[in-house]
């Protein structure tokens, strides 16, 4: 359960610790269909040899406070459907899924704490070289201080229905540059798009940025870490795959998530072929069925809702002395009979999962994405 007051001061920055893996090669940029910009050139992954690591652990206190999972996709209508009132809370049909973040239950205190620990993610660039890290550290970094902003941001600004209709210094948040790391100003967008899909060939790194939307890629209730990115990557692709509001089948058409067509410039270029081939690798059971059933692809699924557990709605004076509001208790009491619904109807499956393990003849830097 969510409780007021979870969140622990912010007051460390990620700090170094215990080398690990070396970095691999720099990825190829050309093709990419961006306009070149000399003021993204400084984050540019280089090789370097360094084995460093950052530490987000404060980051993972606060998510393990404030974010709610929904557990496994289940790819049916939620109770009740969709529609109603937002007075209720959510009426997405997608409410189920993903992950949910208690903004209800964050106090004025708490965004501030966030806010400061943004601006230290973002001073720790001033004290080391971020683009010489190794490139699984560069990533958990970007991923890290993308998702803190908006956080703050959308925290800041709660409650509200849908986070893109916030204006930053009457910028909308997604382009707002109120995110500055080593003197260079930077959008949301920005991080996503002309730093890591600029750099990065494999598509994996969709799932690591949180729109703070429904439709988007689910909140992580731990924060990214260089050891094991490629494992947290590829569960947040699973669950997204595999839920409606990744991947559904009309007839002859395979409807998938518009961020998908979004992401085509720069890892799908023959969109419905190479969009296939990366569904392949993380779709199972119905959604593995969909793909050779289907003739084209139509990127049009998303939910501009926002992800937390109210639907946006702010608890009435009654609710605000820490008791959870009825929307936060309606939306709790459906994932519980979701819930209780896998585990009557499905058999209990388990995941090991193993990192930095190395094996006679694995390739050097095995677990680093490319």
């Amino acid at each position: 359960m969510v409780a007021k007051h979870s969140l622990p001061v912010l007051i460390a920055a990620a700090v170094l610790y215990a080398p690990g893996h070396a970095l691999a090669s720099p990825p190829e940029a050309a093709g990419l269909a961006r306009v070149p910009d000399d003021r993204f050139a400084a984050f540019t992954p280089r090789p370097s040899g360094r084995e460093d690591r950052l530490d987000f652990s404060v980051w993972s206190e606060a998510l393990a406070a404030y974010v709610v999972s929904m557990g496994p996709p289940l790819r049916k209508m939620p109770p009740g459907g969709a529609g109603g009132s937002r007075r209720f809370g959510h009426n997405s049909i997608y409410r189920l899924e993903g992950a949910m973040v208690g903004f209800d239950v964050m106090d004025a205190e708490t965004i501030a704490n966030i806010a400061r620990y943004r601006r230290e993610l973002e001073a720790l660039a001033d004290q080391i070289d971020i683009q010489s890290l190794p490139r699984n550290e560069q990533l958990a970094y970007w991923f890290n201080l993308h998702n803190v902003a908006l956080v703050e941001q959308i925290g800041a600004a709660w409650p509200v229905y849908v986070p893109r209709e916030i204006m930053v210094a009457e910028v909308p948040l997604d382009e707002a540059r109120f995110v500055t790391v080593k003197g260079v100003p930077l959008s949301p967008r920005e991080i996503r798009e002309r730093i890591v899909f600029a750099n990065w060939r494999s598509p994996a790194v969709i799932y690591g940025f949180w729109r703070g939307e429904i439709g988007g890629p689910a909140m992580q209730r731990r924060a990214f870490q260089g050891l094991g990115l490629s494992a947290q990557l590829d569960s947040v692709a699973r669950e997204f795959a595999n839920s409606r509001r990744g991947v559904e089948r009309r007839g002859g058409t395979l409807h998938v998530s518009r961020l998908y067509a979004e992401a085509a410039p720069f890892f799908f270029p023959d969109f419905e072929a190479d969009l296939r081939t990366h569904l392949a690798a993380h779709v199972e059971g119905k959604v593995a069925e969909m793909l050779p059933r289907t003739e084209t692809v139509k990127a049009s699924l998303y939910e501009h809702d926002i992800a937390d557990l109210s639907g946006g709605r702010r608890p009435s004076a009654f609710y605000r002395d820490g008791r959870l509001s009825p929307p936060v208790l309606g939306l709790l009491a459906q994932r519980a009979r979701k819930l209780e619904y896998i585990r009557r109807t499905r058999p209990r499956t388990y995941t090991v999962t193993f990192s930095n393990i190395d094996l006679p003849g694995d390739p050097p830097e095995k677990n680093e994405i490319e």
